[in-house]
């Protein structure tokens, strides 16, 4: 696991001895182990993935994190509060994001496209996005809001449906500016 630049960022985020005390580490671990499995070749691939898929379904169960390996997630994920965390499988999440308890990430329809969040996204308590939604980089999303429609960089949403209250500047490491979105 030491080699695995994405999962040393994951573990950036926690506490010391996270393993111990924050079973949300648990579901990271396996997910980085699930995504390195699935770059191994031949019988240790074979191995590998039903070891994934077996404690995939008892870390599943026993944090309530639903976190699939085909999930694309940038480094640093960061779950506060384990339980009832359901991602779809076609969710795409950047790089040090927050996700709390009770979240949602998924589509509005079978078959319907699901959420993407840039860099730096922060989801609240019981937040719900939902279908072909884009949160900016340093967007926050309230407890229990439901996004339905796209969210601009820097924003902050919350309700149901979710809608701006406040922007929130931070720095744009690719450019080096300052954003500002919108109120």
């Amino acid at each position: 696991m030491s080699r695995d630049p994405d999962w040393q960022a994951d573990k950036a985020r926690y506490p010391r001895r996270a393993w111990l005390r924050e079973q949300s580490y648990w579901a990271i671990a396996l997910y980085r182990f699930g995504r390195r499995a699935d770059r191994r070749r031949g019988l240790a691939r074979w191995f590998s993935l039903r070891v994934y898929w077996l404690l995939y379904r008892v870390i599943e169960t026993l944090t309530g994190i639903s976190l699939s390996k085909d999930v694309k997630v940038g480094p640093g994920l960061r779950i506060h509060h384990f339980g009832n965390i359901i991602i779809h499988v076609d969710t795409v999440i950047g790089a040090n994001c927050t996700l709390r308890h009770g979240v949602t990430l998924g589509n509005r329809e079978d078959e319907g496209a699901a959420p993407v969040l840039e860099d730096n996204v922060e989801l609240g308590c019981y937040a719900q996005v939902l279908g072909p939604v884009h949160v900016g980089k340093g967007a926050k999303i309230g407890a229990m809001s439901v996004v339905l429609h796209d969210v601009p960089a820097g924003a902050t949403v919350v309700g149901n449906p979710a809608r701006i209250i406040g922007a929130n500047s931070y720095q744009d490491e690719s450019s080096g500016s300052t954003v500002l979105s919108e109120k």
